[in-house]
């Protein structure tokens, strides 16, 4: 292996990105790009490429920015956080509300004003955690709360 071309598995190919250099891996099928070498083999199903979802964020003192449209400096505590996210749980579950009508009054997201749809996207475009979860989802399922950087969230497959 003189050549530093290591084994990846089939249906990817490894490439250097022209811009940093960096060595990153291709799906030859959906042609998304990963930084991280591919642990199985690419096939044409392998991923959904894109999801839509909404979701519902409450952030607190310890969030990436405590702050929002809704309160300027975020005080409460990460467990205050979750508190108030099992609630709009419960209410959502119970059919008292839905994800889109509390996201639009109560969560700390700029897309709040959309009913919290973030619209469509790919992945490594979202937090991790985020990001697992909302790929994760079945169109029309909630996820169990979801921690990030920014807070924590209750997000919505909508396609």
């Amino acid at each position: 292996m003189s050549d530093g071309q290591e084994n990846v598995p089939e249906g990817w190919e490894k490439r250097t990105s022209r811009s940093t250099g960096m060595t990153y891996y291709l799906n030859v099928y959906t042609k998304e790009s990963q930084w991280d070498p591919p642990t199985k083999p690419a096939s044409p199903g392998d991923t959904t490429s894109e999801v839509q979802c909404a979701h519902l964020l409450v952030k607190h003192r310890d969030s990436r920015r405590p702050g929002s449209w809704r309160e300027e400096n975020i005080t409460r505590s990460k467990s205050e956080a979750l508190l108030i996210l099992e609630g709009y749980r419960k209410q959502i579950q119970s059919g008292e509300a839905t994800l889109p009508e509390l996201a639009q009054k109560y969560s700390d997201c700029s897309s709040a004003k959309r009913g919290g749809d973030l619209g469509m996207f790919k992945r490594g475009m979202m937090q991790k955690p985020f990001e697992d979860a909302a790929f994760a989802l079945k169109v029309g399922d909630m996820s169990d709360v979801v921690d990030t950087d920014s807070g924590v969230h209750l997000i919505l497959r909508l396609k």
